[in-house]
């Protein structure tokens, strides 16, 4: 049974930093991309984030780019998103989810991935 389960999300003043992680079971890691979307209130699901099967390729919303790092580690079955340089507009629940192909082709596009996590809430405020 394919599962992803993110954690680390929580309160965080501006500028501060946050890693998320997405604890996957049920299949091979490192056979795909993962993507990060979020979702605020009252705002459609938007991508953040996604890192190909192999690492090797990673890519980011521009409203993201240079604050954000993402990361796998294949070993562990686990994905991380680091977030710098937080501000009040990254305020949303985050989620993790697998995408159709292993290279993350259209990343942005939540119609691209198949299995979701329950997202994590990311608040930031002071």
């Amino acid at each position: 049974q394919v599962q992803l389960v993110e954690s680390g999300g929580g309160l965080v003043q501006p500028g501060g930093s946050l890693r998320l992680s997405c604890a996957t079971s049920g299949f091979t890691l490192n056979y795909y991309a993962i993507g990060w979307f979020r979702q605020a209130p009252g705002k459609e699901r938007e991508g953040v984030s996604c890192i190909s099967h192999s690492g090797s390729n990673t890519y980011y919303a521009d409203s993201v780019a240079g604050r954000f790092t993402v990361s796998k580690d294949n070993a562990k079955n686990t994905v991380y998103l680091q977030m710098n340089s937080l501000k009040p507009e990254d305020t949303a629940v985050y989620y993790c989810a697998t995408h159709i192909d292993p290279y993350g082709t259209n990343w942005y596009d939540a119609d691209h991935y198949d299995y979701w996590g329950q997202g994590t809430q990311v608040t930031v405020s002071s």
